[in-house]
């Protein structure tokens, strides 16, 4: 064989192992939208699934970035808000429900247009917001507890007190509780819906626990220590500690992705991690490059995309990340 000959069968090689590589990972990177002229930190974000339309909370824009999923761009901006953290979609009334945590109002938009639909307050530092599509309800959280909206009057329902700011928090779907990161207290608080009290807290010997997600096939609560990196899981019914394993560094997002089996961890020091949480192990799949300060991200059952929000870098503009899974 010539010198030629040999070098292309090893290039030949070595790209058609590249290809198989690629192939097999977890998440394949489909496209990077950019979000324009948006500065620092970008909180958490939510979707309309119906128009394919993507909110971003531009925490230091004091802006709502909404994005066009399709069309690959943003369509529209959503000014004056007061340091927004938290989004949240209502589809039976279309409405958008943004939480500032500037001032402490949840702040309403409805419509295509996003219309100004209103403003609830509660108390300082609103941040995280779920939606209860099939109650229609919407639950922010507070520096005193979670507030309880009537989506469908756009009213106060109830207020959820509890000792300490909560942190991420999730609703069980198949019962009334929700589960509640207190990293003040190192714990996992669980709460009635019903009678809107505290009934259990988790001893969690850390005080960094903010992302949580449920793995409701498991009847598992995940959460993600920043200090030191680990996730970390227990049991739904008594929080008995099943395991715990190494995740990246800074994490603000976790989502399970039920048809796989898996879990993804989007983390500040430039990393997302994917676990194969089937059995119970959660065994690191990968670990894949995104860059620092990528904190917040979205998993999209409907439409299968993970969306990881990249703030600007030098070497970065401000961009939403749309990632494939594969089977």
């Amino acid at each position: 064989m010539t010198p030629n000959a040999l070098l292309f069968a090893v290039l030949g090689i070595f790209f058609s192992c590249s290809t198989w590589a690629d192939e097999q990972a977890p998440l394949l990177l489909d496209s990077k939208i950019q979000l324009g002229d948006v500065i620092g930190r970008i909180d958490h974000m939510a979707i309309d699934v119906a128009r394919h339309r993507l909110f971003v909370a531009e925490l230091e824009n004091d802006a709502v970035g909404v994005v066009d999923l399709d069309a690959r761009k943003v369509v529209q901006t959503i000014p004056n808000m007061r340091r927004p953290q938290g989004v949240g979609y209502v589809p039976s009334t279309d409405t958008l429900y943004v939480a500032n945590g500037g001032d402490g109002s949840v702040r309403l938009f409805q419509g295509a247009d996003y219309a100004a639909a209103g403003q609830i307050y509660w108390g300082d530092d609103a941040d995280n917001v779920r939606v209860d599509a099939a109650a229609n309800r919407v639950f922010v959280s507070y520096a005193g507890g979670l507030g309880v909206i009537d989506a469908t009057r756009r009213t106060k329902m109830a207020y959820i007190a509890l000792k300490a700011p909560p942190e991420s928090f999730q609703l069980d779907s198949r019962s009334n509780s929700i589960f509640v990161n207190d990293p003040t207290g190192q714990a996992i608080v669980m709460v009635d819906r019903a009678s809107g009290k505290q009934v259990a807290s988790w001893n969690t010997d850390n005080g960094s626990n903010f992302p949580m997600a449920l793995n409701e096939a498991s009847n598992h609560v995940l959460v993600v220590f920043r200090n030191p990196a680990k996730l970390g899981v227990f049991a739904m019914s008594d929080g008995a500690p099943v395991t715990t394993v190494d995740t990246c560094s800074d994490a603000d997002d976790m989502f399970v992705d039920t048809e796989r089996h898996r879990v993804y961890v989007s983390c500040g020091d430039g990393f997302l991690d994917v676990f194969d949480a089937q059995r119970g192990a959660y065994r690191r799949l990968a670990r894949i490059a995104t860059v620092p300060g990528a904190r917040t991200s979205l998993y999209v059952p409907e439409l299968d995309r993970l969306l990881v929000a990249v703030r600007t870098t030098p070497e970065e503009p401000a961009a939403i990340w749309v990632f494939r899974p594969t089977p």
